[in-house]
């Protein structure tokens, strides 16, 4: 398995990124292909490949993350995004990480290896940790203006992912709502209300964000606004979380003796609210694996989201997420669209 990591992009980019990546190939025993400008991933690669599994695809463009996704990927044809994307087109590597532009990420998958029949638009899906187990959030920011069918797209794509890639059996889906009473929110949150109502999928209505995380449903659609805004607010609280609980236990004696003897427990406990753990969102809908991590993403972020493309190609979960979205969704799909 090879795995194609876009070197250039994000925040402190190659330095995180190529650090992420030998971890990865070392700790799981994969191989990386490093998509970006050969000179400077050199320098931040010199002398630490242990394995001998990490190498370089040199390409001289890269995405900034200011600028407009589409036309940026149009225009360089050369760009470590894409680049990395026709790897995968061309057989020589088996999925992509990016922590660049998500838009560029996801603008680049869509004209390199295209999209499944039925879907227009491509989305994020992000899992979560729920307090019944995973939570599928989509769209988590890869579109942030969406048409009520859209959504409805949204919600069979996370369904089949749910069942293909999760192992949930008919998972419950629900709309995120300022309002649980069916005919809440603004018109296109109505009539995606109605169209999923009408669908093939275990519909359960409309969820409010105190229900996101209490395992009364497994799949939350919304678009991709509202879903950037509800995935960075889940993560500030979480860090705000373990900051002030890590401060009460070191300003009292008490809190100490706590910390001393229950240190395995309270990094079990951080573990799962650390959004790092889970790697990044799942571009859905696209005819194969690409990953989206965050622009400022640590080398554990990187590593985490390798992992995350191992474990889905691994699984040939994208084989059985076409599978089921021929299945149960396809005829709805082109019918609804």
């Amino acid at each position: 398995m090879n795995i194609a990591v876009d070197a250039m992009g994000g925040d402190d980019a190659p330095k995180v990124v190529v650090q992420g990546a030998l971890e990865a190939s070392q700790d799981l025993g994969v191989d990386i292909t490093l998509v970006g400008d050969s000179e400077s991933i050199s320098v931040e690669l010199e002398g630490k490949d242990k394995t001998g599994r990490v190498r370089v695809h040199h390409c001289q463009e890269s995405v900034l993350m200011d600028e407009s996704p589409l036309k940026a990927v149009r225009d360089k044809k050369d760009s470590s995004i894409r680049v990395a994307f026709d790897l995968v087109k061309k057989g020589k590597a088996d999925a992509v990480v990016s922590a660049g532009n998500s838009g560029a990420t996801i603008a680049a998958a869509i004209i390199t290896l295209g999209k499944f029949e039925g879907i227009e638009r491509p989305a994020l899906a992000c899992v979560m940790p729920g307090d019944k187990g995973k939570v599928i959030l989509i769209d988590a920011g890869g579109n942030v203006d969406c048409r009520p069918v859209h959504l409805l797209q949204f919600g069979i794509m996370a369904d089949a992912f749910a069942v293909a890639c999760l192992g949930m059996q008919r998972p419950r889906v629900g709309i995120l709502n300022v309002g649980l009473e069916a005919g809440k929110g603004n018109e296109k949150v109505r009539l995606a209300y109605n169209l999923l109502k009408k669908s093939p999928l275990n519909f359960v209505g409309n969820v409010e964000g105190r229900d996101i995380f209490s395992g009364r449903i497994q799949v939350v659609v919304c678009d991709g606004f509202i879903g950037n805004v509800v995935l960075k607010l889940s993560e500030g609280l979480a860090d705000s979380v373990v900051f002030r609980l890590k401060e009460r236990m070191e300003g009292s004696f008490t809190g100490r003796i706590l910390a001393l003897f229950g240190r395995s427990f309270f990094n079990r406990f951080m573990g799962t609210l650390d959004w790092e753990e889970y790697g990044g969102a799942l571009i859905l809908g696209i005819r194969g694996v690409g990953i989206v991590c965050h622009g400022n993403a640590s080398a554990m972020a990187v590593k985490n989201a390798v992992k995350m493309a191992v474990d889905y190609v691994g699984n040939q979960a994208q084989e059985r997420l076409a599978g089921l979205l021929r299945d149960v969704g396809h005829d709805y799909l082109i019918q609804t669209g």
